[in-house]
Formats: C-alpha cells, structure tokens, sequence
C-alpha cells in the first residue's frame, strides 16, 4: 500500500519561497560591512599589581620603593569596528540592544583614510609618551628633579621643514631663544608669517647646529607641520609595562601608581580605586573617549571610586550611577587629593553626575 505525495499549495510555496529569499537576504546584509564603530565596556588593570606575564606592572631601579596595598586601576574600552575590521547588522543590532554600549560612525572615531596599522602605531606611540609624562609627573610630585627636553616625533610629508628636520632631533632654542616648553616652539614659530625661514638650534646624535626651516600653515595658523614631544632625564630608572594596551588614557593612573610604590604607606588604604584621563608634561589631567563604558569596566571589577577628567563630567550630566562614586580630577595634584580623601574615607569628593 502507498501513501500519497504530500502536495503543497502555491500558496504555501509562494511563501515558504518568500521566506527563504527573505532568511537568504537578511544572511547577505549580515555579511556587509558597516561603517560604525561600536565601544563596550574593556578589562581593568591593576597598576599597583602584575600583568600577565607575573612582572609588574611598574618596576623601579636605582630608587628605594614601598609596598603597597589596594588597587589604582586603568580602564579600557573595547572597540569593535574601525579601519580593517568593519562591524555588520548583527553587531549593531547587539550593541542597540546593549545598555552599556555605544555607537558611532566611523569617521567620528578615526580620520578618514586611515589605516588599521596606523591606528595600530600611534596607539603604541600614545601609550609611550603617556607612560612617559606620567612618571615624570609622579616623580616631580616627590621632589624628584626631571630635566624636560623637546624632540621632534615625526614631519608631514610635503612641508618644507621635512627637507630640514627629522624625527628625534631635539629642539633647543628658536630664534635664539631658550625652549622651556611647547608652547614656547608654537609661541615663537607663530610670531612668523607663513612661508618664513625659522632659525633652529637643534640636537642631532649628539651633536648641536643649527638649521633653518620655512613655515607653513596648518589649520589656518603658522607651523612647522612637525609633532613635537618631550624627552625626559630621569634621576633613575621606571618601567611600565601595560602589555598590549594602547592610547594615553592610562596616564593619571600610571602616574599615581608610581608615586605611592615611590612613597611609604598605601596612598588607597587598601582600597580599589579605578579611573582615567590622560596626563600632560604641567599634570594637567585630559578627556579621554568611552567615559560611560570605562566606569562600568570599573564597576565589574569591583571598585567603588572613579577618578574621572573634569571635561569628561559633562559626559555624565544628569546620570544616575549607581553602586560606584564618580571623582571629578582636572589635575594631578586633584587625583592625589582624591585618593587621599578616599583612603581616609571618601566624604571631602568633588563628583561628577
């Protein structure tokens, strides 16, 4: 005895055809790369602990230095999408969903026409200069005496001054006068006009001369179209060591991890303290991206402060944050007072929110 074939309306093919073009077409938009980028919440570091490798985090030679107890903190923000690795649907269609995640387009992150590897190396190039600044800072803050000098760190391709200078030369005066600061370089070179000829005394291998380079203009002011960064003479030697970790949002933290293993006592009181914020050559402390996120990195955790930029406070204007207290810090001095404060008890806190 045989059964009948199962016969299916055209009807019912019209729409299980209907739905298999539209299962096949929402595959396809899924595999289509988008322009967004999408930030989440990242790992948070102890500065004051060990990496991965079991080695510290901050190591210093030639000084004494303390134990210590608690935790300072670094967040990050984990990004997905950018140059070489666009997200899809799907992914945004997560981080819509998601309370702690943020999307963006992707020119509102990175400049147009730049490249995964470029993104890649000033990350790594930022991550050294903050680790720089930032154990200068801490270091000065002890009494420490940290000579400051100002090297050339690249020259746009094109302008005149690239046929002149090159990266690492050191800049020791501009029309004869004695550089103290950066903002002693753009002072002086935008005392020309653009197409002008700059004296320079600079520093090349060891050897000192002097050059000059024609200005040019560069987002409507005279420059010399060269980044400048500042090279320090330490009193002895400190490591940091963050790993794989790039970008100079870190800075403040790093810097107050190596002034309390530099000072007796622990600055926390046993306390786990996270944060932010960029830190610059004066200990002036910077806005940094991905605020919301890094505060909930922080919360995971397990801290229950955050040291957070003053101009990052703005960010949070009218928020609830529950379960974690929200320290505002335009300075490095605020970030020592603040922990202090808080190892004392935390109730003297200018907040954010």
């Amino acid at each position: 005895m045989t059964s009948d074939p199962l016969r299916i309306s055209r009807r019912t093919a019209a729409a299980l055809w209907a739905a298999f073009l539209g299962v096949a077409l929402a595959a396809i938009i899924a595999l289509i790369p988008l322009p967004y980028a999408v930030l989440r919440p990242g790992p948070a570091t102890n500065t004051l602990g060990k990496g991965s490798d079991g080695k510290p985090l901050v190591t210093v030679v030639g000084a004494p230095t303390y134990p210590t107890t608690g935790a300072l903190d670094f967040t990050t923000v984990s990004v997905s999408g950018g140059p070489g690795r666009r997200v899809n649907a799907w992914d945004l269609l997560g981080a819509y969903l998601s309370s702690s995640a943020e999307i963006y387009r992707e020119d509102q992150l990175f400049a147009p026409g730049t490249t995964s590897e470029q993104v890649k190396e000033r990350n790594a190039a930022d991550m050294t200069s903050s680790q720089e600044e930032a154990t200068a800072v801490a270091l000065r803050s002890i009494g420490k005496t940290v000579t400051t000098r100002y090297a050339i760190a690249s020259v746009a391709e094109g302008t005149p001054a690239a046929a002149v200078l090159k990266p690492d030369d050191i800049v020791l005066a501009v029309d004869g006068t004695t550089i103290a600061s950066l903002a002693d370089i753009q002072r002086l070179v935008r005392a020309h006009t653009s197409g002008q000829e700059v004296r320079l005394t600079i520093r090349r291998a060891g050897k000192d001369q002097d050059v000059s380079a024609r200005t040019t203009t560069v987002e409507g002011v005279t420059a010399l179209g060269v980044r400048m960064q500042p090279v320090y003479d330490y009193p002895f030697e400190v490591t940091i060591d963050a790993g794989d970790v790039g970008g100079p949002s870190a800075g403040t933290m790093f810097a107050l991890a190596v002034r309390d293993i530099l000072t007796p006592g622990a600055m926390t009181g046993g306390k786990k303290i996270a944060g932010t914020g960029t830190i610059d050559d004066a200990g002036e402390v910077g806005p940094i991206g991905g605020i919301r996120q890094k505060i909930v990195g922080a919360k995971e955790a397990g801290a229950t402060y955050f040291l957070a930029p003053a101009d990052n406070c703005r960010d949070l204007a009218g928020e609830q944050i529950e379960g974690i207290t929200v320290v505002r810090i335009a300075t490095f001095d605020d970030a020592v007072h603040a922990v202090d404060e808080i190892a004392a008890g935390g109730s003297d806190l200018p907040r954010c929110g």
